[in-house]
């Protein structure tokens, strides 16, 4: 199995170094970057599977940098900042990141958020291996490009988190399903206290179905148990 690749995205040294370090001992294969041009030259010349990034960066922040990362395929992402209010992280989840962790950070947990993102990341790997296309009340579900696409042919491209989401639902349509079960398709860990990372998740599909009329009804909230799938697939 090849080792995987991680970039760190961090302009502090101390900070970028002792991820370094910290990621080299657990066997990774570790690149460094200050910037945003410096991690599009690392992604130019290599392959990354995760990449763990500060918010405050020269230059582009790490916010529109994770909208540039989420464009490469399987890439997993991590923020690592000291940027801890609820905007930011819900900002930072609302793009597409699939785990956020605030400055000062416990190694181990970080290490084990990775592993674990890693291990989701490589399973999901092969996102085309799944129905190239499933459709449902007009809606398509493109595996081969990670889209979805409207009744009237706008196309949305979807982060991965989404995309496993969605996908789970159309597995499973008119079944509730747990947060819980949806956050471990999702990120592959299991879900926090005040962890708003499916309610988010779940917003953004939302937003793409209510670009259509009748499509602000094809996921309802059960309270108190999670979400259901309402639409019917072809």
């Amino acid at each position: 199995m090849q080792t995987p690749n991680i970039l760190i995205v961090e302009d502090e040294v101390v900070t970028r170094t002792t991820l370094k370090s910290l990621f080299e001992a657990e066997g990774y294969g570790v690149f460094e970057a200050e910037n945003g041009d410096q991690m599009h030259d690392v992604f130019g010349s290599n392959n990354v599977d995760l990449v763990i990034m500060d918010i405050n960066l020269p230059g582009k922040n790490g916010l529109i940098l994770a909208r540039e990362v989420r464009d490469k395929k399987n890439v997993g992402l991590i923020f690592l900042t000291g940027r801890d209010n609820d905007v930011d992280r819900i900002l930072g989840l609302e793009i597409g990141a699939d785990d956020y962790l605030t400055k000062p950070f416990n190694p181990r947990e970080l290490t084990i958020r990775a592993r674990n993102l890693l291990a989701r990341t490589a399973s999901n790997a092969d996102d085309e291996d799944l129905p190239s296309k499933v459709s449902f009340n007009g809606w398509t579900l493109d595996g081969d490009s990670r889209s979805l696409i409207s009744p009237s042919g706008k196309e949305f491209r979807l982060p991965r988190s989404e995309f496993r989401a969605l996908h789970l639902f159309l597995s499973h349509p008119g079944k509730i399903l747990t947060r819980e079960q949806l956050i471990l398709e999702m990120t592959g860990r299991e879900l926090r206290p005040n962890d708003r990372t499916v309610d988010v998740t779940i917003r953004r599909i939302r937003k793409h179905f209510e670009s259509e009329e009748g499509g602000e009804d094809l996921i309802v909230t059960i309270h108190g148990e999670g979400y259901r799938f309402c639409g019917e697939v072809d």
